[in-house]
């Protein structure tokens, strides 16, 4: 799998970080804007605003912490390392130890001090930097004892290299308002929570979304003509996960080589996971020098 450094301020389940330069050789050399409805910690717009392709950059997610790190990080990142640095050493001496510094912030956090700082705290140190919350919205993850979470000054390195090339707007709404708002000429990445948790609230996602609703929402941009690209479930082995996207969006499914998969090395087993990559219309018709490379299998759906 082709790998390139590519900054990022906190690790993060499900990222594309990894998978950007596979991503990116699907994209247009330039564009006027990128939109990322569900952008998480913008894997994508971070890779896409190094190389400069776009003219202007939208980031939303309904989970509005995750967008208090990013709007700091690019527009204050001065205050956002320094609030960090204190919460992240306050554990170097806590009385209790580190564990209970995180319990600590966790509970403050709940109770309402949802800063930039105490969101990046709980990400960095939780178990796999994976968000996860109760049915009534609280942060339940525990924290991963073997590590103290990204030292403030790797954080502070990456932050600023972030916010010196990239200047975006951020919202937390519906991602269906968001797709309202592009326009030809836009490109929109899409990376969904998988289905299996897109029904109903799954404690891995802040919420999850319907089935039924996206592929509406899909159909609506391809008959406006708007670009897109929609990063949903994959395959590990023989095993599929999720059902294609309906054959009526005429779109083209490519299978990005994600390397091997981890649980599948714990069995006793080698077992490539590949995540799959849907393209509207235009897209399909680009040039793509990574399929030279034989790291992707493709089939139109």
């Amino acid at each position: 799998m082709i790998t390139r450094t590519v900054p990022h301020i906190v690790q993060y389940q499900g990222s594309k970080r990894n998978l950007a330069p596979l991503i990116l050789q699907y994209m247009p050399r330039k564009f006027n804007r990128l939109i990322e409805p569900f952008a998480g910690m913008a894997a994508i717009t971070i890779a896409v605003s190094k190389q400069q392709r776009a003219n202007q950059y939208s980031l939303n997610d309904l989970n509005a912490p995750l967008m208090g790190i990013l709007r700091e990080a690019i527009e204050t990142p001065d205050v956002l390392v320094a609030e960090y640095s204190k919460v992240w050493n306050e554990q170097l001496v806590f009385e209790g130890g580190s564990v209970a510094h995180f319990y600590k912030v966790r509970d403050e956090f709940n109770a309402g001090d949802k800063s930039a700082a105490n969101m990046l705290y709980l990400l960095a140190r939780c178990v796999k930097g994976s968000v996860r919350y109760s049915s009534t919205g609280m942060f339940n993850q525990s924290p991963d004892k073997r590590r103290k979470g990204t030292s403030p000054t790797t954080l502070a390195k990456n932050v600023y290299q972030i916010s010196s090339y990239l200047k975006t707007t951020f919202s937390s709404l519906d991602y269906r308002e968001i797709l309202k708002q592009a326009v030809p000429g836009d490109l929109v990445y899409m990376d969904p929570p998988y289905q299996g948790v897109c029904s109903s609230h799954d404690n891995r996602y802040y919420a999850g979304i319907e089935f039924d609703d996206f592929v509406g929402a899909v159909d609506e941009l391809n008959s406006r003509g708007i670009d897109f690209m929609i990063s949903y479930d994959g395959q590990c082995g023989e095993k599929q996960y999720g059902i294609d996207l309906p054959e009526n969006l005429g779109l083209r499914k490519v299978l990005l080589n994600a390397g091997l998969s981890s649980q599948s090395v714990l069995l006793g087993r080698k077992e490539v996971t590949y995540e799959a990559l849907y393209l509207s219309d235009k897209l399909q018709k680009m040039t793509h020098p990574v399929c030279q490379q034989k790291l992707l299998f493709e089939e139109v759906v």
